[in-house]
């Protein structure tokens, strides 16, 4: 879909199926007086903050005047007024510095997409099938309103729950103070490929509980387990920007990068050396190079200090780690092993990475910690080259989430009735993202009422009985705190660039209005979010223009290191070692199934973008579709060609994709990108592909709990036929090839 035709936004087609589908008839378009002065011809450059992944990026919003449909009042028409045109990285932001992945470009369609919800929405049918019919914010206010005053007169406060995505900054504080101040639990946070697991490996090795900065720009050796740091994991915007000057700016050095794992990424299509490692054996790996490296005398033990003595037998040597007995269980020779050991050991600085797949299997807790105590005996923790902790402001404060989706679902099933009478929902799609054994749809509909703040229609937000659809992140105020990715103090900030086109409110300043209305005791003290914002910028600096300032440049930053970067305290104890288990007895489930976050759709949430679904996949070529990665020997094997409709079945259910030959993975080992496979997620996302999370197996890192998304294993079997296989490269089909060539 072409750039200008996707912003046209005076087409009438979008808004008449959105009023549509919520049973209204179609409103004639009426011209609005404009709202704001009008400059013909100029752009204004406004900061943002990219809502498409955690990673924080700083954006520049490129906003010029022009013809937007919106509605006002109930009434369908047109306004001219500031419109945003173009999105890109924002040059002064210590994480975007300037550039932008394909998602930050594509996130401009959030704001113009013609299946967004414009109005607030009360169900009136069944539930998961609606319709839903309009209604106004006055009688969609009082409708949320009655439901939480009814909780403090039955003494129920506790049976209000708040499921969101994972947020960071003032919206964080946000909720949590609404809720605790409520007297209802901490919010509950869902994210399929979340990091919950590597912050509590660092939180055990190095006493900081977030996720690392690298300084890959300083480094001569990098090492990676599995971790697509160039494509989707951590900060990959502000890592691709030091990757850059790794290989090209120093004059004279070109450092090594050395990439461990089973299916090649689009970050191990970038490395110097590609190492298949056989799946959940990479902390094995990591500690086969460090005994390699312990017994040629090339580091002290010591020098990996707690990192170090959570690994049993560490201070020994690590004897049971020879090069030979790593070489069984990894698949990688022992030769390779100790070639590598001594390149990372003499190649200082130095650093390892461990991300992704590693971390999803029932043993990730011992991998991670198994890479941190290889990073630590290279010294690479606080050092330039190495790791850091980005320092987090001063004036931060990290609330209490809940992360157990599964038991909080196996709760609510297990209940003789409901203990949760009252669910707000925030950009999350548990139905969707999370494996079918959990049953969240099922323990979701025990739920008697259900708000979501969501501005599309999606597998969870279908089960909502009111819809309070959120101002877009072009609309309203945005903040975030970034975790990682560099080495400054950040907290970011943005006004809205551009007028709200329809009748959506803030899902901070909702709150904040519930606040006053309920009321909360102790009150919360803000009026707007834009107060709240207001109060915490002027608590980071003693700079009387330090919240104008954040405002003109997109935030606040500060080389002063406001939290120590050093290890700090660290937990006691040792971290199990622990061979990987997997679902599914090997005879009659052969293949490790591999799901993996894709470059162009993530988790799945942002698959609704035409952008992005029309992007060809960086490695394969693939779009618009979904498909199923095998290796060319095990597909000759069993007789599967390119497209093929193949059958993969797990012991939690069946899944069907076209094959995908790549030489790139284990011949033992299938993978499927995430993110396709939506029942409901617009017109453009909505019966494409297949969800690869639903067959997932309900395994857990033993050690955290955390989804072991890597720890399931499939059989294949072809169905007949070819299945829906688009690629921008490569060539046609067979099929496609024979009809063009009989002329039909």
């Amino acid at each position: 879909m072409d750039r200008r035709d996707f912003i046209k936004v005076t087409a009438v087609s979008g808004a008449s199926a959105t009023l549509a589908s919520c049973g209204n008839p179609e409103n004639k378009l009426i011209r609005f007086i404009p709202e704001q002065p009008l400059f013909p011809g100029i752009a204004t450059l406004k900061p943002s903050i990219c809502p498409s992944c955690s990673a924080g990026c700083g954006l520049q919003v490129r906003v010029m005047d022009g013809d937007a449909e919106v509605v006002r009042n109930g009434e369908q028409g047109v306004l001219t007024m500031g419109l945003a045109r173009k999105l890109d990285g924002n040059p002064a932001h210590p994480i975007s510095m300037g550039k932008l992945c394909p998602r930050g470009q594509a996130a401009i369609q959030i704001t113009y997409h013609p299946d967004r919800i414009r109005h607030p929405l009360q169900r009136t049918g069944s539930r998961g099938v609606g319709p839903f019919q309009q209604i106004s914010w006055d009688n969609a206010m009082a409708a949320l309103v009655s439901r939480l005053r009814e909780l403090p007169q039955r003494q129920q406060q506790k049976s209000l729950a708040f499921l969101t995505r994972p947020l960071r900054g003032q919206r964080q504080i946000l909720v949590s103070q609404f809720l605790e101040r409520f007297g209802a639990p901490p919010p509950i946070v869902f994210e399929t490929f979340g990091e919950e697991l590597l912050r509590e490996a660092n939180a055990r090795s190095f006493g900081q509980r977030q996720l690392p900065t690298f300084d890959l720009a300083r480094s001569r050796y990098v090492l990676s387990f599995g971790a697509d740091f160039l494509g989707t994991w951590n900060s990959p915007v502000s890592q691709n920007v030091a990757f850059g000057e790794m290989r090209q700016g120093r004059p004279g050095i070109r450092a090594k990068f050395v990439q461990a794992e089973a299916r090649m990424s689009q970050t191990g299509a970038s490395a110097d050396e590609w190492v298949p490692v056989n799946p959940g054996t990479e902390g094995i790996l990591a500690l086969g190079i460090a005994h390699v490296i312990l017994a040629s005398k090339l580091r002290d033990p010591s020098a990996a200090g707690r990192a170090g003595a959570l690994i049993e037998s560490w201070s020994a040597g690590l004897p049971a780690y020879t090069p030979s007995a790593v070489e069984m269980r990894t698949g990688v020779t022992a030769s390779r092993i100790e070639r590598i050991a001594r390149e990372f050991a003499e190649h200082s600085p130095a650093v390892a990475i461990i991300g992704g797949a590693p971390l999803a299997h029932t043993n990730g807790m011992f991998q991670a910690a198994a890479v941190n105590a290889l990073n630590a005996l290279a010294g690479s923790v606080g050092q330039p080259g190495g790791l850091f902790f980005t320092p987090l402001p001063a004036a931060t404060e990290i609330p209490g989430a809940r992360r157990d989706l599964d038991k909080f679902a196996k709760g609510l099933l297990e209940a003789s009735d409901s203990p949760i009478r009252l669910l707000l929902l925030h950009e999350a799609n548990p139905v969707y993202g999370s494996p079918a054994a959990w049953r969240v749809r099922d323990a979701l509909d025990r739920i008697p009422y259900i708000v979501s703040f969501g501005s599309f229609l999606d597998e969870t937000s279908m089960l909502a009985d009111l819809i309070l659809p959120d101002h877009s992140f072009l609309e309203s105020w945005v903040d975030d705190i970034p975790e990682a990715g560099t080495r400054l103090s950040v907290a970011s900030v943005a006004a809205p660039a551009m007028t709200p086109l329809h009748q959506t409110r803030a899902m901070p300043d909702v709150l904040l209005e519930v606040a006053q209305r309920i009321p909360l005791a102790p009150s919360l003290p803000w009026k707007s979010y834009q107060e709240m914002l207001e109060a915490a910028f002027k608590s980071l600096s003693p700079q009387s223009d330090a919240w104008t300032k954040a405002q003109q440049q997109g935030g606040w930053w500060s080389e002063a290191t406001t939290r120590s970067n050093s290890p700090g305290n660290a937990s006691s104890g040792t971290v199990a070692v622990a061979e990987p288990q997997f679902d599914g007895p090997s005879a009659e489930y052969p293949f490790h199934f591999l799901p993996y976050v894709s470059q162009s759709f993530l988790d799945g949430s942002v698959a609704h973008l035409p952008w992005l679904q029309e992007m060809p996949d960086v490695v394969s070529t693939a779009m618009w579709s979904t498909w199923v990665e095998i290796n060319p020997k095990t597909a000759s094997d069993l007789k599967i060609a390119q497209g093929d409709l193949l059958e993969v079945t797990s012991s939690q259910g069946t899944l069907r994709a076209p094959a995908l030959l790549s030489p790139g993975i284990a011949p033992d080992v299938v993978a499927m990108p995430a993110g396709q496979g939506h029942t409901t997620f617009t017109r453009y996302a909505s019966g494409r592909g297949a969800n690869p999370i639903a067959i997932l197996a309900p395994l857990a890192d033993s050690g955290t709990g955390a989804l072991a998304w890597a720890a399931t294993r499939v059989r294949l079997s072809k169905v007949g036929g070819k299945g829906q296989l688009v690629l921008f490269a490569g060539g046609l089909r067979e099929e496609e090839r024979t009809t063009r060539e009989n002329g039909r």
